[in-house]
């Protein structure tokens, strides 16, 4: 199957050659695996094979003894170690060999609550350094005809975006999260009730990119509000759900939102685990994109060298601007319209959080349908929707 180059590679290339180790998590079918088989390594180890990760479970100092040897012919070699969430007890002996210099590693998982699972699971912390691989960005994309309306219905996972015919990708992206999310993830919860769990992942996903209503949630499932928590807690640990912060802090708005918002990782397996089908409302379709834009900018987040969070601003009186990055204690405010040509009156809560905030948000933006980039005001623009990254470029960040 045809490889599409991932921008994560250049940082992957960048730390290895510093001399650090790295653990790169991401949700499953993000293309790990095959990302790190574009890095050099002197040894690769798969904890998905069933046979290697008997014996290693069986005796963990092989590990050791394995890469000492390898060590002594090569210097500092790079070991990947594949699925390391199937095995946390190989951590202490990654951990003793970093520390001893003898060699470096590339670890991946596609679940942190299995690594801290046990309570007491080495994270290596100040060890390794962390990496987030994504489904693909637009960037990583552009070599494909793909439509918006594609992206928003079937999402960005690798093997999916590849795919020609949209009976194959609707086929694939049910059985994806049927096994996926129901089996694994359900199983992960540890819950006394799955049923409620399963009634749970369809309401969390229905309710994606929307402000949390947990009250709700807890009434339609009959759970308590901190069994609701739980379920969410699992979700993100699993990274199958982004949690976004809200502003909280005004000079002259005291009730703003202090609710937080949860988005899925991928848009077409938020829509199967919702159990919705391909024809949606225009509305429905609205609400995507603007889960679309948000997830985009997560992505263009974590690949920037700059301190960044993504997050919401809402006062329950009205005023309301879909997401914010958070830079250098200053803000860039993004609206999202499902139009193409953004009217004055799309711009008004965008004006208001820039004068709430001034001087420390000179600028904001409208991400729309428009096909050419647009000066709405003296400070607000509007971009084409596979124009997002262009907010990141030099003259934007603030």
């Amino acid at each position: 199957m045809h490889y599409l180059p991932r921008l994560l590679e250049k940082n992957i290339a960048e730390i290895l050659t510093s001399g650090k180790s790295i653990l790169l998590l991401g949700p499953r079918q993000t293309g790990k695996t095959t990302l790190i088989n574009q890095i050099p390594a002197t040894k690769r180890i798969s904890l998905a094979n069933p046979r290697d990760r008997l014996r290693y479970e069986k005796e963990p100092f092989a590990l050791t003894a394995e890469i000492e040897e390898i060590a002594e012919k090569n210097n500092r070699p790079i070991i990947v170690i594949d699925e390391i969430q199937k095995l946390p007890i190989l951590m202490d002996a990654v951990q003793d060999l970093i520390d001893r210099k003898i060699a470096q590693f590339l670890l991946t998982g596609s679940s942190a609550r299995q690594l801290k699972r046990k309570g007491n699971t080495n994270l290596l912390p100040g060890r390794v350094i962390p990496l987030r691989l994504d489904p693909l960005t637009q960037n990583e994309q552009k070599s494909l005809p793909l439509t918006l309306n594609n992206l928003l219905i079937y999402g960005s996972l690798p093997e999916i975006v590849l795919l020609e015919n949209t009976n194959d990708r609707e086929r694939l992206l049910d059985a994806y999260t049927t096994i996926y999310l129901e089996e694994e993830i359900r199983a992960e919860a540890i819950v006394r009730n799955l049923g409620h769990f399963a009634r749970f992942l369809e309401l969390a996903a229905s309710e994606s990119g929307k402000i949390v209503n947990f009250s709700k949630l807890s009434q339609e499932i009959g759970i308590s509000h901190s069994t609701i928590a739980s379920y969410y807690q699992i979700l993100e640990d699993c990274l199958i759900v982004e949690r976004i912060e809200p502003i909280t802090i005004s000079k002259t708005r005291r009730k703003l939102s202090k609710t937080q918002k949860y988005i899925f990782y991928d848009l077409g397996v938020r829509r199967i685990a919702a159990h919705e089908g391909t024809l949606l409302s225009k509305e429905q379709m609205g609400h995507l994109f603007e889960q679309y834009v948000g997830l985009e900018l997560l992505r263009a987040i974590r690949l920037n060298s700059q301190r960044m969070f993504l997050k919401y601003w809402r006062d329950p009186a009205g005023p309301e601007v879909d997401w914010i990055i958070e830079v250098n204690n200053s803000y860039i405010p993004i609206e999202v319209k499902w139009t193409e040509l953004p009217k004055k009156s799309d711009i008004k809560h965008l004006q208001m959080f820039l004068e709430e905030y001034s001087p420390n948000a000179p600028k904001g933006f409208i991400i729309c349908q428009t096909p050419h980039p647009m000066k709405i005001s003296s400070n607000i623009y509007a971009l084409p929707w596979n124009n997002i990254s262009n907010i990141f470029n030099n003259q934007s960040i603030l």
